[in-house]
């Protein structure tokens, strides 16, 4: 492959003097060389992509390039090496990067021109520098720990995506750890489902179960687990649906685990609709344009034959398509029904000009028309997660990560209740601690959910959807007053309450915290409150005892800590994690938690973890 840029580059003896050297720096950080999909693929022209609105910035200190670590001084080598032999799409990405931090406006043009037998390197290599792998994840802080005599409220909106599990079992699968930033703990915990009880009717959308018990991985520690369950409608109450498919199908979508999966993925879906439902599909690629419009839901052939019909080919331009899209959506708006566009792709928004910002503006103005956005997942290699997620949050839809047909049947076959249909928004959930028996406290995932005290209660600030039927469950870790095992020392000049263990015990019905949650229904209006105090009734001393789904629930939560590094897991390892799911894998009838247990054992054989160190 070459590549030439559109600048002046330095001299052929400056280039003669450094190709050595500069190339086997390119192998040294494992740059890796692709071979073009297709032929109408081994030329075409790209622009330098802005992600969220970031670009490079230069690093004064050490006069490189943070998103390559290229220094500044070898950017004229790197441009003439490019030219020099076979360089892939990572290479590439680093120059892009370079001239990016240079201010200039590049546009590159690729051409393969190799043999054909060249060997292609696996591809992402272990030790990879994370720029060279050009999937995207938004960076992610594990929550902190909290005071409670300082901080003693916690905030946040749910969480209903999957997205975060199906694309680490996809890594892990393809023999590889996911990146710590992939990982959002809550997403792990609430792919699936727990035996929560169900709402009577739907006047209160959802139940509210509390269960507290020490923690898997410090005993000395209490886990406490908030559990929703959303109303479930039956077949009279399942609204009718206008759903808009917005399909990528450029270049980088023709690949078997891409496109072909994503129309057999919508195949199974539209199986599930009738003749009250509607389906419109438009495509977006070098052009957009409809490809079916306002089709009956029991027209099954007809949409079957417009999905078989799709080809991969050209860059991805999503804006056009994105807009063309919200127009069939608006034009055969379900008065009172579902109104939904359901964007499949991977995420790759390349080629034209995509303001991720405006975007997301022209997502929230539809929702608020009535129209959500669910964003469905394909692929790797080039795979943009934090946009998926980011742009199906705006559109009060949900984010799901497709890597086998049995995940989509999961998603649009199983919970295509929860997938759609919506029994209520903006829910919040905000908890006090009390102070004379909870010292710390740790929120468990929800990074990107977190809310200010102040946004609880308004209901101008946009938070999470359940839909019917679905399970949503937070985990906190805490610290009693008065344990050996605080994190945070006492401040001098505060006076502290001793905590009483013998007076005060699980089993009692002194408040630990209070729980509040705020819900609007599905139309919008003022928001409903929900009060609900948790005692130490909730609580077992040991372990063992407590029921099979918080068990579960604790080791999800254990593996996704461990995912991230372990900060807070001490010497708890996956030998533990799977010990603890042999005995709380509970009714399975679907078998993902047997699957989880295979996950659990790979992860160990691909880590130093895998032996416990506990002694």
């Amino acid at each position: 492959m070459k590549i030439f840029f559109l600048e002046t580059i330095a001299s052929k003896a400056s280039v003669l003097r450094f190709a050595p050297l500069l190339f086997g720096c390119f192998l040294a950080a494992g740059c890796s060389y692709q071979e073009p999909a297709a032929k109408d693929e081994q030329q075409k022209t790209t622009q330098a992509r802005q992600v969220g609105g970031q670009t490079a910035k230069p690093d004064e200190a050490k006069g490189k390039i943070p998103e390559t670590g290229v220094p500044e001084a070898a950017v004229s080598e790197i441009a003439a090496v490019a030219e020099q032999g076979h360089v892939g799409a990572a290479q590439a990405d680093v120059a892009k990067k370079v001239k990016q931090h240079q201010g200039q406006r590049l546009v590159t043009t690729m051409q393969y021109s190799g043999p054909a037998s060249m060997p292609r390197p696996p591809f992402p290599r272990p030790g990879y520098p994370p720029e060279l792998d050009r999937e995207n994840y938004a960076k992610i802080n594990e929550n902190g720990i909290f005071r409670v005599d300082e901080t003693p409220v916690s905030t946040f909106s749910i969480d209903v995506d999957t997205g975060s599990y199906s694309n680490m079992r996809r890594m892990i699968n393809q023999g590889r750890l996911p990146p710590g930033d992939a990982i959002r703990i809550e997403e792990l915990i609430n792919y699936f489902s727990y035996l929560y009880p169900v709402p009577v009717t739907s006047n209160e959308p959802f139940s509210v179960t509390t269960e507290m018990a020490p923690a898997p991985w410090n005993e000395k520690r209490q886990l406490l687990r908030i559990g929703l369950k959303g109303y479930e409608l039956d077949k009279t109450q399942i609204k009718a649906a206008n759903l808009v498919f917005l399909l990528d199908v450029s270049g980088s979508m023709n690949q078997p685990n891409k496109l072909p999966l994503l129309v057999k993925s919508l195949k199974m879906l539209t199986r599930q609709l009738n003749e009250n439902d509607s389906i419109s599909i438009v495509v977006y690629a070098g052009a957009s344009g409809v490809v079916l419009e306002n089709a009956k839901g029991n027209e099954t052939a007809k949409i079957a034959m417009a999905l078989d019909k799709l080809r991969a080919g050209g860059s991805t331009h999503g804006s056009a398509g994105i807009e063309q899209a919200y127009q069939l959506a608006q034009q055969y708006f379900i008065t009172g029904g579902v109104n939904r566009v359901i964007l499949a792709t991977d995420g790759d928004f390349n080629v034209g000009t995509v303001n991720i910002e405006t975007l997301k503006g022209l997502i929230a103005r539809k929702r608020e028309a009535g129209i959500g956005l669910t964003t469905l997942g394909f692929g790797t290699g080039n795979y943009n997660d934090m946009l998926m997620e980011q742009l199906a949050d705006v559109g009060n839809g949900n984010y799901a990560y497709i890597d086998t047909l049995n995940e989509a049947r999961k998603v649009l076959v199983d919970e295509i209740n929860s997938t759609l249909q919506t029994i209520a928004k903006d829910v919040k959930i905000q908890l006090e601690f009390n102070p004379e028996f909870v010292a710390e406290y740790r929120l468990i995932g929800y990074e990107n959910r977190l809310l200010k005290r102040e946004d609880f209660n308004n209901d101008k600030i946009d938070a999470g959807e359940i839909g019917a039927g679905h399970t949503v469950t937070a985990l906190y870790e805490l610290t009693m007053a008065g344990s050996k095992a605080l994190r945070i020392d006492d401040l001098r000049y505060r006076q502290h309450k001793a905590f009483d263990a013998q007076s005060t015990k699980p089993g009692g019905e002194d408040e630990v915290a209070y729980l509040r949650l705020r819900y609007k229904s599905p139309k919008g209006g003022s928001s409903n409150l929900i009060e609900h105090a948790i005692t130490f009734a909730g609580a077992e001393k040991d372990l063992s005892r407590a029921s099979d789904d918080f068990r579960f629930a604790g080791a999800v939560a254990a593996f996704g800590q461990l995912l991230k590094g372990g900060h807070f897991t001490e010497n708890y390892g996956y030998n533990e994690v799977i010990n603890l799911v042999n005995g709380a894998k509970g009714p399975d009838n679907f078998g993902y938690r047997g699957e989880f247990l295979q996950l659990v054992r790979t992860t160990q054989a691909l880590t130093d973890k895998s032996v416990s160190r506990r002694q």
